[in-house]
């Protein structure tokens, strides 16, 4: 007799990114090495090396990977020349995790601030082209105080310079 599987896996949430990189293998140390990812497991293709699938963890987030496979409709974003995703990764302490990423290889984009919505905020875009918010909320903020603020960031934002095109 077949028993019963709840519908979301034990340990998984409703919604889980899945990561298509060129490389995944690499990219999995790089997170182990940036975010204190921990690997749960891997299936490799049919030639031994490349990963269909594998299954980190990120804090209590599940994060799943593979390579690039034909026939396949998804590309990394490497390949691609652009990425439509931001991983939004809240950390107890993003100066630290942002420099480990930085450290491991991962490009600043947007350098850390403290941003108007009451988190400490940067981006970083991972060798393999995956782009990540690191963020750690510091201040709790009611609607009302975050548009105000939100008002003056960009009223400060339209004072400044225009970089020329």
């Amino acid at each position: 007799m077949v028993k019963p599987a709840k519908p979301v896996p034990e340990g998984l949430h409703t919604v889980t990114p899945h990561l298509v990189v060129d490389g995944a293998a690499e990219a999995i140390e790089f997170y182990k090495r940036a975010f204190g990812a921990q690997e749960k497991g891997r299936e490799v293709g049919p030639d031994g090396k490349s990963i269909m699938h594998a299954d980190i963890r990120i804090g209590d987030s599940a994060v799943f990977l593979s390579d690039i496979f034909p026939n396949m409709d998804t590309q990394p974003p490497r390949k691609a020349g652009t990425t439509t995703v931001t991983l939004h990764l809240y950390v107890p302490n993003a100066d630290e995790v942002f420099n480990r990423a930085v450290k491991a290889g991962a490009k600043p984009t947007m350098p850390l601030m403290d941003a108007f919505w009451g988190d400490r905020y940067g981006k970083i875009t991972d060798p393999f082209g995956h782009v990540w918010a690191i963020a750690q909320h510091i201040e709790d903020l009611t609607r009302e105080e975050m548009d105000k603020r939100g008002r003056e960031f960009f009223a400060q934002m339209a004072q400044q310079p225009q970089p020329a095109s």
